[in-house]
């Protein structure tokens, strides 16, 4: 009977544990993370050790351990973004999710002990991203005015058509998509998403990069993977506490950028609304600026997708506002997404309407309209996941997932010339 130590998520490690016994295993440490497994391996001394491949239960501490008392450690990884943090700590073959215990045997599988029936990860001592093909990432920003027209729904659904339609087939390099909450007035992703945001994941990048030490590996550690369709979305949560809007200088924004285009290869930016350099009239020209991660974001994005709200105040507030913009962006890395369109606040043909104000008045083409559909993003809000997981079928997502193709060819076009 094989001794086994488990770091996995709640659901996998109890089916394992319920079916051990019948397999011929015993489960001696349940751990509920990578600093518990690798104490818990000095102490269990199990024959096996099974981990999945995420930050939360693998580390390089772990990997030693494993080295150090000849435990053999098996990965599990359900997409090709954990088998590429599996290789940033040398595990160069995990298994595939989900784990069964009688996983079968490959003329590969010598010296394995026909007990336990599973395939080791071979570790090996290569380099940090010594495999890896060099990046040049496209930076995407949206934007928006004041008013709430939705910023950070777009920023999320955008980023999930992203990472859906960037899923490849098994065996192929799935591409990694980000996203990042800039936003140093009311950070809004993570509850949105339902995760953690007592580290706020940009802030950290942000430190990181002022002191020179951001790299792939910093990013992956850092940030907190949510599934999206077929993909993965890398999120780097905002700010928990308004307060600690220093932290987000022009300089480290710049340097977090820089480092995002070798890390993914799309990072979609959630910025704040406000770019106004009324604190530049302040005393002290040295003093951080608020809205300086805004500006900064906004000057080195590929692209920018700016949004407004489809009602009389909205398309206002936009109009003005989208003017400023014009002085700190190109008209040509400016995309116009138009949302919550609606008869009942513009009139008959709500669309051809908004197209035709956004023309007369500011001389400006929507590149995407997005049909009001308040219950598809409530129930997006609800079960804290992306547009294209809570109402696939939605109108608005449609429109969204048109603005990704959009956003795909456009940005991937532009960080080619920029390269």
């Amino acid at each position: 009977m094989t001794s086994v130590a488990l770091a996995l998520p709640l659901a996998d490690e109890q089916r394992l544990v319920a079916e051990a016994g019948r397999h011929g295993h015993r489960v001696v440490a349940r751990c509920s993370g990578a600093d518990d497994l690798a104490a818990q391996l000095e102490t269990a001394r199990p024959e096996l050790a099974v981990a999945a491949a995420a930050p939360q239960y693998l580390s390089h501490r772990v990997v030693a351990a494993c080295d150090a008392i000849g435990v053999r450690l098996l990965v599990v990884a359900g997409s090709m973004q954990e088998r590429r943090f599996a290789a940033t700590l040398g595990v160069v073959d995990p298994v595939d999710a989900p784990f069964e215990w009688a996983t079968r045997r490959t003329p590969a599988d010598v010296g394995v002990d026909e007990e336990t029936r599973v395939r080791p990860a071979r570790v090996t001592p290569a380099p940090v991203g010594a495999d890896e093909p060099a990046r040049r990432g496209a930076v995407v920003a949206v934007w928006g005015p004041a008013g709430a027209p939705g910023r950070t729904s777009l920023a999320i659904a955008l980023a999930a058509e992203l990472a859906d339609a960037h899923a490849t087939r098994r065996g192929g390099r799935a591409a990694t998509i980000a996203l990042a909450d800039a936003d140093t007035h009311a950070a809004s992703i993570a509850p949105a998403l339902g995760l953690l945001d007592e580290a706020p994941g940009f802030a950290a990048a942000c430190r990181l990069a002022g002191s020179s030490a951001l790299d792939p590996a910093q990013f992956e550690r850092i940030a907190q993977q949510h599934r999206a369709g077929r993909g993965d979305i890398h999120v780097l949560t905002g700010l928990g506490r308004a307060s600690r809007w220093p932290e987000l200088t022009a300089e480290r924004v710049s340097g977090v950028l820089t480092a995002a285009r070798d890390w993914a290869d799309v990072t979609v930016v959630d910025v704040a609304a406000g770019f106004e350099h009324d604190e530049e009239l302040m005393t002290d020209l040295n003093a951080p600026r608020r809205n300086a991660a805004t500006i900064e974001v906004l000057r080195s994005a590929d692209l920018v997708v700016s949004v407004g709200a489809a009602d009389p105040i909205g398309l206002s507030r936009y109009l003005r506002s989208h003017a400023e913009l014009a002085e700190l962006v190109e008209p040509d890395r400016v995309l116009t997404a138009i949302n919550k369109v609606r008869s009942s606040a513009i009139g008959l043909n709500a669309a051809a309407q908004v197209k035709q104000t956004l023309a007369r008045f500011g001389g400006i083409e929507a590149t995407a309209l997005v049909p009001w559909d308040p219950t598809a993003f409530d129930a997006a809000l609800l079960s804290g996941r992306a547009l294209l997981d809570a109402a696939p079928r939605s109108a608005a997502r449609a429109a969204i997932r048109e603005l990704a193709e959009r956003v795909r060819g456009a940005a991937a076009l532009v960080a080619q010339n920029r390269s």
